[in-house]
């Protein structure tokens, strides 16, 4: 083996071992407060800008659907980038939105939109699958990304995070179990580590909430491959995992980045954290920690560098915690989509709390 390859081999199960996850304490370390209230529209995504502007993603649904994304903007909803592209127009769906589902605000401060254009879980509108690059000094849209190089028609695109000096974006892509890697400078994207166990849902795996199992009414399990990922402030490392199972991974984007990069070579470089529950969102910090949402625990949980796992808030109200947004106030932002007590996984019955709600908790 060359003496480099060994080298980052040695280096890897150093950092590793260093990240075993810990014990959690009994007591969290903040409260939850309500930021904003919804009615009916279901929210996603969250970001939130350097100005602590705010924004939030909602679904296309067959009913209660006004708006894709919206700026939260004393606690009302406005559609942004403006009203156009928040008109539904399945004719229009290259310069529409059609079922947003992340946010994600970079390093430089421009906000980047994920729409699969799967609306109410179909298969996706093709001419819509984009990832959206917008400038927030100016709110215009700069570039829009189409993912050519992908199948489409078989692709679920879910969760974004932008590496602003290195010029890529990372996304996860549930259907195609897979992790995608998009040139920023080209437009072009790689399809990694598909099929790995780290990005699958484990075989049988069902979620079990409030003691009931999720499931649809013809018995079937939610389930969802790779989800939610975060990207440290470094960019060096990009940690995932897949909703049904327990465990959380990493892999040094450096690996991800080289195309030359075999599926063997990748597969060595992925990092296996431990046990850490159920999680569907996750963000990183500039200090190193990583949250993870919790939602048969209706809670919040970081990774610290050291590798503790620690409760940073429980609280009844977090139903199906999904998305993150960390402000530069100090406040990490959530959604609470329910998506447990839709009518979908509940025999047709609407267990929703309404009203659905933003949250936000000091850090």
């Amino acid at each position: 083996m060359p003496v480099s390859r060994l080298v980052l081999l040695v280096a890897a199960i150093a950092c590793s071992s260093a990240l075993t996850v810990s014990a959690q304490p009994s007591q969290p370390l903040t409260t939850l407060e309500p930021v904003a209230e919804f009615g009916r529209h279901q929210p996603i995504g969250v970001a939130v800008s350097r100005q602590n502007r705010v924004f939030v993603t909602f679904p296309k649904k067959k009913k209660e659907y006004d708006m894709g994304l919206a700026e939260i903007v004393n606690g009302q909803r406005r559609p942004f980038p403006d009203a156009p592209w928040n008109q539904w127009d399945s004719t229009q769906a290259a310069s529409r939105w059609v079922n947003v589902q992340a946010l994600f605000v970079d390093r430089n401060d421009h906000l980047w939109v994920l729409d699969p254009a799967n609306p109410d879980d179909e298969a996706p509108v093709v001419a819509g699958v984009e990832l959206v690059h917008i400038n927030l000094a100016t709110n215009k849209v700069e570039r829009i990304y189409r993912f050519e190089d992908l199948p489409r028609e078989r692709s679920g695109l879910n969760d974004v995070r932008v590496d602003t000096e290195h010029q890529v974006a990372y996304l996860s892509d549930p259907k195609l179990a897979a992790l995608v890697v998009l040139d920023l400078r080209s437009g072009r994207s790689r399809v990694v580590l598909q099929g790995h166990k780290s990005v699958m849902a484990a075989p049988g795996f069902v979620l079990r909430i409030d003691g009931k199992e999720v499931k649809d009414k013809n018995g079937k399990a939610f389930s969802s491959n790779v989800n939610g990922i975060a990207l440290t402030h470094d960019f060096r490392y990009l940690y995932y995992r897949a909703i049904n199972q327990t465990r959380l991974y990493r892999i040094a984007t450096e690996a991800l980045r080289n195309p030359a990069s075999s599926p063997a070579q990748l597969a060595a470089q992925v990092e296996d954290l431990g046990e850490v529950g159920i999680s569907h969102g996750m963000l990183a910090d500039a200090a190193g920690n990583v949250y993870l949402t919790d939602s048969p625990g209706h809670a919040v949980r970081r990774l610290t560098p050291a590798g503790r796992l620690e409760t940073v808030v429980q609280d009844a109200r977090l139903l199906w915690p999904d998305s993150f947004g960390l402000g530069a106030d100090g406040y990490l932002y959530l959604t609470a989509a329910q998506i447990e007590r839709t009518p979908k996984w509940n025999n047709g019955q609407d267990r929703v709390e309404y009203p659905f709600r933003l949250y936000r908790m000091k850090l």
